[in-house]
């Protein structure tokens, strides 16, 4: 499986179209202002950036959302066959850790500092250490490119592992 992905450039906010077709993406609305950072060669949303906090007040610890559903079914697959445990198994722990304290990192950078309601917390998926949820390190790696375990997983699904 190749992956059908290029970072968005320059990054807009979404259009109605994008709300439109992110909406249905997810089936239901967003519940958080986000932008399109990566998009497949139709144009449509493959990678989505969430704002860290959400309309309700609420902390969003997923700072970008794998939205496509081809992506999101082999991803599903992958993990459906131990690849989370395999992932944290064969992927370096400290490279690993780096990556979740520089997505924490740039995450806070965002929130205002007299903001006083709760706050995410975490690094990719919302956790400090390991691997919780393949699709949220595919989606940040296919935006930054500096995901270990994003990496992973891109090898896997182009070798056909899991499938």
């Amino acid at each position: 499986m190749v992956i059908d992905a290029e970072k968005v450039s320059p990054i807009v906010p979404p259009t109605a179209l994008d709300v439109e077709t992110v909406t249905a993406l997810l089936g239901r609305p967003p519940s958080v202002g986000f932008e399109v950072v990566v998009m497949n060669k139709a144009g449509e949303p493959v990678v989505i950036r969430n704002e860290p906090i959400m309309q309700d007040g609420r902390p969003m610890p997923t700072r970008f959302w794998l939205v496509c559903p081809k992506l999101c079914l082999a991803v599903a697959r992958l993990e459906g066959k131990g690849g989370v445990k395999a992932a944290e198994a064969e992927v370096d722990q400290t490279e690993l850790s780096a990556t979740h304290s520089q997505y924490a990192k740039e995450r806070d950078a965002l929130i205002p500092s007299e903001y006083s309601g709760p706050r995410p917390s975490g690094g990719v998926g919302g956790t400090r250490r390991g691997v919780k949820c393949l699709h949220t390190h595919l989606a940040h790696y296919l935006f930054t490119g500096e995901d270990p375990v994003g990496a992973w997983i891109v090898e896997k699904l182009e070798e056909g592992c899991f499938a």
